[in-house]
């Protein structure tokens, strides 16, 4: 495997077949997970998303997916288990609706978030409690029409970037600076008291399907993006 950042984009179907597929080669506690969803369609969902990750981290390894073994870090990040780490192999999955985003690296960590975009009625709100100082004065700056974009190009690269560390929502969003503006590049622009991090790490935002926004954050290395949108 070459040092490249894979990213995969597929629907989630949750056809009876796909779920049976995806049900047949989880884990018991994957499956206690699923058993925890409230809605129907979220533990649907669940499945297919997990076993497609099974499968497409078998693939990769040459296992099947019913011999993957992960392990969580202290803020719930997945990683595969000791015994598969000297693959060096590093994976990250988001999914919103029935939108699956996956990223696959050899070079180092990875995060990615997938978000629709749609207005909503306390974007406002939560940008000014959210954001930092400097991305909420650029939102609000924004066209009216272009800040749910603008909302979710941040959000989602904000979740990734965090996602990347392995801290999830408990590393402080005010503590770095992402751009936001419709069709300006991807960038980490600040990070507070890591200013190395900001060049340690690469953002990239694309549009996975129509009507959705989603951003990786990888480890800086000789590495690439390759896609395969399903």
């Amino acid at each position: 495997m070459d040092e490249a950042v894979e990213v995969i984009v597929t629907r989630l179907d949750v056809r009876s077949e796909a779920l049976r597929a995806g049900a047949a080669v989880l884990s018991d506690e994957e499956r206690d997970r699923a058993r925890r969803f409230v809605f129907d369609r979220d533990r649907q969902r669940f499945i297919v998303a997990r076993g497609v990750l099974r499968g497409l981290l078998a693939a990769r390894l040459g296992l099947r997916p019913q011999a993957l073994e992960f392990v969580y870090g202290e803020r719930g990040k997945p990683a595969l288990a000791p015994r598969l780490a000297a693959s060096g192999l590093r994976f990250n999955v988001s999914h919103c609706e029935d939108v699956a985003v996956y990223v696959f690296s050899s070079a180092g960590d990875v995060g990615v978030d997938v978000e629709a975009v749609r207005a909503m009625p306390d974007a406002d709100d939560v940008a000014t409690r959210v954001f930092s100082g400097r991305e909420n004065a650029a939102y609000r700056a924004l066209d009216p029409r272009d800040r749910p974009l603008g909302f979710f190009q941040c959000w989602t690269r904000k979740e990734a970037f965090i996602k990347a560390l392995g801290h999830g929502m408990y590393y402080p969003l005010d503590r770095f600076d992402v751009s936001l503006a419709p069709g300006e590049p991807a960038k980490l622009l600040r990070v507070e008291q890591s200013p190395e991090d900001r060049r340690r790490w690469r953002m990239t935002g694309f549009f996975p399907v129509q009507g959705f926004v989603a951003a990786v954050v990888a480890e800086q290395a000789d590495n690439h993006f390759t896609g395969d949108p399903r």
